[in-house]
């Protein structure tokens, strides 16, 4: 019988996430993001009972450049994406590639007891979690 290794999301998720508050503004998050090295930001929920929410580079691209907005007069808020899909980190990985792949998802907040402890990626589940079972 042929013993697959289970790995789950949480032995190849990024721990390192950056985390914006939504009033803040676009100018802010590219700032953030060339700070932190990444294209991706955990917008905080409002309350307990809100939802997370992200920004991604490409958000920017289309919502803001691409209609010739001002970042510094776009709030994160205003062209975010929520709520997000998030995964269990106690996810088999193979599942979560089948997540990513249902969805079109470039990223997926790793959420445990209501806290975002990580963050998935494509690059994640294929470089290090594919690595992994070899």
């Amino acid at each position: 019988m042929d013993e697959t290794k289970l790995i789950q999301v949480r032995d190849v998720m990024k721990t390192d996430v950056a985390i914006i508050d939504g009033l803040r503004t676009v100018s802010e998050g590219l700032d953030m993001m060339r700070d932190r090295g990444t294209t991706v930001l955990i917008v905080k929920k409002r309350s307990e009972n809100d939802e997370y929410g992200m920004l991604l580079i490409t958000d920017i691209a289309r919502q803001v450049l691409a209609e010739g907005r001002a970042p510094d007069r776009v709030n994160v808020y205003e062209i975010m994406s929520k709520p997000v899909v998030t995964v269990d980190p106690n996810m088999d990985i193979r599942y979560c590639a089948r997540l990513f792949v249902k969805y079109n998802l470039v990223r997926a907040p790793v959420v445990e007891a209501g806290q975002i402890i990580g963050m998935m990626s494509p690059y994640g589940l294929v470089m290090e979690g594919m690595t992994q079972m070899a």
